[in-house]
């Protein structure tokens, strides 16, 4: 069941991260959306502004992502894989960050080990369109597929900042 070509109404979306980087375009789309999501203007609340410290600057960060829950945990989903920006960022601020989306929540990402990351991948998928672009697994597709790819696309629950 795995995909080796995004669907049609994606393919504008995989132009966008050719080679697994946003280009031009996708950085600005990924600005705007960043801001809309932070303001809170758009429901649901899964989708969120990631906000971490560039680990060069020191500048902060911002950038769009959908939250996946799955039993009773939130997570973000790296869907364009191991070397995404964002992830080398919360890695070197220790997984500091902050979330918002209309009010501001300090958070701490601790990263999913692989072998745990198969359910919140397909939960990923269910919520997020744009995320079926870059990982090529069918939504339904049975467990096994989802293990198959889960050490390629790192997975952070997130703990609020009052519970460390």
């Amino acid at each position: 069941m795995s995909r080796t070509e995004p669907p049609r109404t994606h393919r504008f979306d995989h132009w966008l991260y050719r080679g697994g980087r946003p280009n031009r375009l996708a950085r600005a789309i990924n600005r705007a959306w960043a801001t809309v999501f932070a303001a809170g203007i758009l429901q649901p609340d899964r989708m969120v502004t990631l906000e971490v410290p560039g680990r060069r600057t020191g500048r902060v960060i911002s950038f769009p992502l959908v939250v996946a829950d799955h039993e009773g945990d939130r997570y973000l989903v790296a869907m364009l894989g191991q070397d995404t920006n964002w992830v080398h960022n919360v890695r070197a601020a220790g997984g500091q960050a902050v979330l918002r989306h209309g009010r501001t929540e300090s958070v701490r990402l601790e990263e999913v080990d692989p072998g745990d990351r198969a359910p919140i991948l397909r939960r990923y998928l269910e919520l997020s369109p744009g995320g079926r672009t870059h990982i090529r697994v069918d939504p339904q597709a049975p467990p096994a597929e989802f293990e198959r790819i889960a050490a390629q696309y790192p997975v952070f629950r997130v703990t609020p900042a009052d519970n460390w």
